[in-house]
């Protein structure tokens, strides 16, 4: 199911920015890329990455292009339904829900990415690759495969009950 980002109120929210160079005849060609986070702080979050050769438009093609990728994520009592890991190159996340009061606990571009897609309670570890980009898309990949009971239930054909015992 695609997600209109029209419809909802986006926050944005930039991660990492990368300047690369590329030697030439001439000099050193500068360029930028934006690892840029948007969500809606209710159940929805995005990330693109923007290449420009200014910071402002490598920003804004990153935001084009978040928005173009939005996931919905699962959220039950201001936390997450279950203990999940989300996996992308070398990097990997543990996501693990949490008692209210608790906040996030995460690192940066993790907390970047469960921040903005609501989650006001869950405990995050990064393992393995503590590359930005792998990071985020690692958290996006785990938020991605989490299902409520009810979702299970349904797809199962049964009820919530006979699901949970």
């Amino acid at each position: 199911m695609r997600i209109d980002p029209n419809s909802l109120n986006l926050k944005e929210k930039v991660v990492f920015i990368n300047r690369v160079a590329k030697v030439v005849k001439g000099g050193r060609n500068f360029r930028f890329t934006a690892l840029v986070v948007v969500g809606d702080e209710n159940g929805h979050v995005g990330v693109g990455l923007g290449k420009a050769t200014e910071i402002p438009e490598a920003i804004r093609k990153g935001i084009e292009d978040a928005k173009k990728h939005l996931v919905e994520v699962a959220i039950v009592d201001n936390t997450i339904p279950h203990r999940i890991y989300g996996e992308f190159g070398r990097g990997n996340v543990l996501l693990m829900p949490a008692v209210e009061g608790t906040g996030v606990i995460a690192g940066g571009p993790v907390r970047a990415v469960l921040e903005l897609a609501g989650l006001k309670d869950v405990r995050a570890k990064s393992l393995g690759s503590n590359n930005p980009k792998n990071m985020v898309s690692a958290t996006i990949d785990g938020l991605s495969k989490l299902r409520t009971a009810e979702q299970i239930a349904s797809l199962r054909g049964k009820t919530v009950e006979e699901i949970l015992g």
